[in-house]
């Protein structure tokens, strides 16, 4: 029998993508320019690694609400171990990623081990990373500087960051893994039916904690990227960034009850994110307009999940008849 695999939803994301892009421009004359463009392609690193981890615990059927506390954490560890313990770069990228990787685990750890919902433990750690950064940095913002600035700064004749560029390799390796590897196919295996794994004889527990640490660890990552932006370790960052990462993830198509979803379309995803703020904000619309759009936006997406694959399942049925 024929097996046709058509890209529905890569296809359709881009579509809205566009749209969203063509609405804009016609909206406000500021939006179609190349500083924009490059505005928003240096803004979305933190994003856009943060949500590939989501990405792979929502496939697992779990949820990481500590996300935007992790990043703000291991930003403010990188900050005090440049700024305070006078480090070097690496060493501090290095400090800032072990942190990240170590709440992931935890994350996991708990979760996984003694089947606690993972909603309940990364609930818990978002507060504790969210003390933790402001214990680190005894409330007050370091402004790095210089020392910091070869992340995110434009490169010369690109216009983009190096920090962007390394979120779009993540993206590519992060699809590959899921798409290609044994590791891929334990994550949609155990979010689509974990019960039905054990029995296989496989323990899913050990591929849940990797998953979770992963998350952590690239929670780590955006947070590098966002110091590398801002230029400052500001303990009160990140906050909310765990529903735009769901968002993103959401509107790319990962199903929120686990066993499908892709890492490209949640950077698709991403970027429909970053164009709607950002044209809404062009547009004078205010903060708390902008919070109920993007809202509609998600809703409409998760609604539009519920009837994807029926409709997908018919257009695939009448195109093997012809």
């Amino acid at each position: 029998m024929l097996n046709i695999k058509l890209p529905w939803n890569s296809l359709g994301l881009i579509a809205v993508l566009l749209a969203l892009v063509l609405f804009f421009s016609l909206a406000s004359e500021y939006f179609f320019t190349g500083v924009t463009f490059r505005t928003l392609a240096n803004q979305i690193p933190t994003l856009t690694v943060i949500a590939v981890g989501m990405t792979y615990v929502l496939l697992i059927a779990g949820i990481d609400l500590s996300v935007g506390s992790v990043m703000a954490l291991c930003s403010a560890v990188m900050g005090v171990v440049i700024a305070d313990m006078g480090m070097p770069l690496p060493v501090a990228i290095a400090a800032a990623l072990a942190s990240g990787l170590m709440a992931g685990l935890v994350n996991g750890l708990i979760s996984a081990r003694w089947a606690i919902p993972s909603f309940v433990v990364t609930l818990g750690m978002l507060e504790i990373a969210r003390g933790g950064a402001y214990l680190v940095t005894n409330s007050e913002t370091r402004y790095l500087g210089s020392s910091v600035e070869i992340i995110g700064s434009p490169l010369e004749g690109l216009g983009v960051s190096p920090a962007l560029i390394f979120a779009v390799v993540v993206v590519v390796v992060a699809q590959f893994v899921l798409s290609k590897t044994v590791f891929g196919r334990y994550m949609i295996a155990i979010g689509t039916n974990e019960e039905a794994v054990r029995l296989t004889g496989i323990n899913p527990v050990p591929w849940k904690i990797l998953v979770f640490a992963l998350c952590g660890l690239l929670a780590g990552l955006g947070g590098v990227f966002q110091l590398g932006y801002l230029q400052t370790a500001d303990p009160n960052a990140g906050i909310g960034l765990e529903l735009s990462a769901i968002a993103a993830v959401v509107i790319g198509g990962t199903s929120l009850t686990g066993g499908r979803g892709s890492v490209v379309n949640t950077f698709i995803g991403v970027l429909i994110i970053a164009v709607i703020q950002t044209g809404l904000a062009q547009m004078g619309v205010s903060e708390p307009s902008k919070r109920i759009i993007t809202g509609a936006v998600i809703i409409a997406a998760v609604l539009f999940d519920q009837f994807r694959e029926p409709m997908s399942h018919r257009l695939r049925t009448i195109l093997l008849r012809r």
